[in-house]
């Protein structure tokens, strides 16, 4: 039995490392909407990077429990705080909210400092159209997850990238594994664990906006199962400083398609449910990180199957992938409707871009609001018409 296929003791297995996109993203238009998602993922990894030191400090697993929980009451205190966490304008006018939303877009337009006469004369035209539209009191119009699975496009996208993201989660412990004998201590594995995440993270923010997050997912997708492919076939045949470069690349390649297919379901799922859309993908995600402890079973061949299952799994979303529609430069969709006329362009033709759109679309409610930019409505200079 050679130093590979021996049992490792089990480690519990490190935070799933997701990148959910911050509400921040429903106000971006197209250009910056993967730049602003990528900064609450760098925020993440800084976190992960100062754990370890928080560990050594606190010295018992109780007194860091209770710090962390510490930190993330604080977080929990932004809730009663809307200057802090406003609610999103773009969810509240596609839910006809819209005395709520008036206010949400007053706020952000007093907080965003003093803009041109142009740009005041606008916001002002516009509070007082949505003012006006209110005393009406329209009815919010809610919608359920439960709708998702009454449609066929919308249903179609959530269903491939939560298959990505529990493939990206799930085959991660595949490659970590091979790390156990060339970093054996755990703070080396950790980081290196940590960096790869960091290096994904990079990749992504550098090329999803050049090249399509499409393109982006189906490369780290195929990267991921070659090297798994390999690894599973060839472990024993090749070097051992090939198999840690087929491992590092394999764990940073199902970081990224972890991380853009969350990152891509928020892009193509509709305003309405977007939220209760990217808690399934997200909760797949988890689903995929739970099936490891399996594989520690030791005297077992858990790891083995493990490594099969995920490996085909990946191949099966090679293609999945390619019935996927592309989001790059193009607008949210609003309500179920626009979901589901999203349709798919060749792989190699991208649609043309939209950089600067209305912050909903002029059919998402009985007004035309397209001059409701997100320049606009926070105060900077806008073009005249």
């Amino acid at each position: 039995m050679g130093v590979r296929d021996a049992p490792q003791p089990w480690r519990p297995p490190l935070p799933p490392r997701v990148c959910v996109p911050p509400p921040g993203l429903e106000l971006c238009d197209p250009p910056h909407r993967l730049g602003v998602t990528m900064v609450a993922g760098f925020f993440w990894i800084a976190g992960e990077l100062l754990l370890p030191g928080l560990a050594v400090l606190c010295r018992d697993w109780r007194v860091l429990q209770g710090a962390v929980t510490m930190i993330l009451a604080l977080l929990a205190a932004c809730w009663w705080c809307p200057a802090l966490l406003p609610e999103s304008p773009r969810w509240l006018l596609a839910t006809r909210q819209l005395e709520k939303a008036r206010k949400t877009l007053q706020a952000l337009a007093e907080n965003s400092g003093p803009g041109s006469d142009d740009s005041s004369c606008r916001q002002e035209s516009l509070l007082e159209e949505l003012e006006s539209l209110s005393e009406g009191s329209p009815q919010p119009r809610y919608h359920a997850v439960c709708e998702i699975f009454g449609t066929r496009v919308i249903w179609k996208n959530g269903v491939i990238l939560g298959f990505t993201a529990f493939i990206g989660s799930g085959i991660r412990h595949c490659f970590t594994r091979n790390l156990a004998p060339h970093l054996p201590h755990f703070f080396s594995s950790y980081y290196v664990v940590v960096g790869t995440e960091a290096a994904a993270c990079l990749f992504v923010c550098l090329t999803a906006e050049r090249f399509g997050r499409r393109a982006i997912l189906l490369l780290c997708t195929v990267l991921t199962g070659i090297s798994s492919l390999l690894l599973l076939a060839l472990t024993q045949y090749l070097l051992d400083l090939i198999v840690l470069t087929l491992s590092v690349v394999g764990i940073t390649a199902s970081h990224a398609v972890t991380m853009l297919s969350i990152f891509f379901a928020s892009e193509v799922l509709p305003t309405v449910v977007r939220g209760a859309g990217l808690g399934l993908v997200v909760g797949a995600s988890f689903m995929g990180k739970a099936a490891a402890p399996i594989t520690a079973i030791p005297n077992s061949r858990g790891f083995f199957l493990h490594h099969v299952v995920f490996a085909s799994f990946a191949i099966l979303a090679v293609l999945s992938i390619m019935l996927l529609p592309e989001s790059q430069g193009r607008s949210l969709p609003q309500s179920l409707q626009d979901g589901e006329s999203q349709r798919r362009p060749p792989l190699f033709q991208r649609p043309p871009r939209e950089d600067h759109l209305p912050l909903l679309a002029p059919h998402g409610i009985p007004h035309d609001y397209s001059h409701l930019t997100a320049k606009r409505v926070l105060g900077s200079p806008a073009a005249p018409p």
